[in-house]
């Protein structure tokens, strides 16, 4: 597919509408009203908010509404590898040319400041609106209360996957705080599935819901989920399913196929819809194995992964995951950006790896020089050192300890460019 026409149109609006600081729902109110409201004029909704697991539990829902036949629409943000992704319509990515339309209608409609996330926000409802399905998955991208996403009135059904301190900048400093913002896209009569909180977050969320009316279906209250060696095990008032377990790799997963079910149970999708969810379900650069490319090429015989966390919750899970792996001499090869806790992330996994390499992220101004994220990995007990790209730390892994694993990680960016870099 070529994309430079979008590629050109996304890049002359962020130029032309600089980057807002402030969280708010006014300027894509202002625009959609200018576009005729589209937001008003589509299929039955899920809003997804949290901080980890909002995508793979996306994934998996979409999956079982996909196996019985539904045309399900998809918002998720940031894409990986071309902006394309963030617009599914239908089971399909958008095409170019419906891309470049709805940018364009939205650019003309538009005359007052907008960050460019509004505008694809609301380039995205104007494309949905244009197509029938049968119903709407959309990703919140920052928050929730003051998310651009959550100017839809009335959604079928809202879900909060896991919170944790991450964007304290603009959520607050606290879980309780940051929960609050998630659960600003609970809607009165509105059902919430709520996956394993914190105490902290779960107050938080069940005191917004009291005071808008929302029933919540929590796990471990309304629902529970547990993962066998065989199976996934999940039940809720009406009764008990016995699951393949999902084909997400990581122990984190569970919960999000908890959740998935929860909503897919909630939507009246069947049993063998519901296996599909588990068995079929893509999301990429999420404890991902990588197979083919330059980068494996120069890690040799050595076991590849790919992963886009980068908050301290997320490092905890992927050492967990690592650790429940068959033992084999683990390294690392990380880059992150200097807005993330790159300390928290990289003390959680200090007890997966014996050593770490840190690059800088190629292509993005945002990333941290390779020297310091090694010197923060050696501040929290890794031996660390700075490469100058992840092809170069995997041929010095191959060389040192042939035959064994290697997780990049770190950042989505790194992440997508991996991915673009390594088809």
């Amino acid at each position: 597919m070529n994309t430079r026409e979008s590629e050109e149109l996304l890049e002359n609006l962020k130029s032309r509408f600089p980057e807002v600081r402030d969280l708010n729902l006014d300027r894509p109110r202002r625009l959609l009203a200018d576009l005729g409201h589209p937001e008003r004029k589509l299929p039955p909704i899920v809003h997804i908010a949290g901080t980890n697991g909002k995508g793979s539990t996306l994934a998996m829902v979409r999956a079982g509404l996909e196996a019985e036949g539904k045309r399900v629409h998809t918002f998720i943000s940031p894409h990986l590898t071309k902006f394309h992704e963030r617009i599914r319509l239908a089971g399909k990515l958008i095409e170019e040319g419906t891309l470049v339309e709805v940018l364009r209608e939205c650019k003309s409609a538009n005359k007052k400041p907008i960050t460019l996330f509004e505008v694809t926000v609301c380039s995205a409802f104007l494309a949905f609106s244009k197509k029938e399905a049968d119903a709407l998955l959309l990703e919140v991208g920052l928050g929730g209360r003051l998310d651009a996403t959550n100017v839809v009135d009335r959604p079928k059904l809202s879900v909060i996957t896991s919170v944790s301190l991450d964007h304290q900048k603009y959520l607050g400093g606290s879980l309780a705080e940051i929960a609050a913002e998630k659960a600003g896209i609970l809607r009165s009569g509105v059902p919430c599935i709520v996956s394993r909180q914190e105490p902290e977050a779960l107050a938080a969320i069940e005191n917004t819901a009291q005071s808008v009316g929302a029933p919540l279906l929590r796990r471990d209250r309304e629902w529970w989920v547990e993962k066998t060696r065989d199976s996934l095990l999940y039940k809720d008032k009406t009764g008990r399913l016995e699951l393949p377990p999902p084909n997400l790799v990581g122990v984190h997963q569970t919960d999000n196929a908890g959740t998935a079910v929860a909503v897919l149970r909630l939507m009246g999708s069947s049993r063998s819809s519901i296996e599909k969810a588990m068995t079929t379900a893509d999301w990429p650069a999420r404890m991902q194995q990588l197979c083919s490319g330059p980068l494996v090429e120069a890690a040799g015989g050595a076991e590849l992964w790919l992963d886009g966390g980068h908050n301290p919750a997320a490092g905890a899970a992927l050492a967990r995951t690592l650790k429940e792996m068959p033992a084999k001499t683990t390294r690392i090869i990380c880059g992150m950006l200097g807005s993330k806790d790159v300390r928290g992330f990289l003390q959680e996994l200090r007890c997966a790896a014996d050593k770490l390499y840190g690059i800088t992220i190629p292509g993005s101004s945002a990333s941290l020089e390779a020297a310091a994220v090694a010197a923060t990995a050696s501040e929290v007990g890794f031996a660390a050192e700075p490469s100058i790209s992840a092809e170069d730390a995997a041929r010095t892994i191959a060389a040192d300890r042939p035959g064994s694993r290697i997780l990049v990680c770190g950042s989505l960016y790194l992440a997508g460019r991996v991915l673009r870099d390594n088809r």
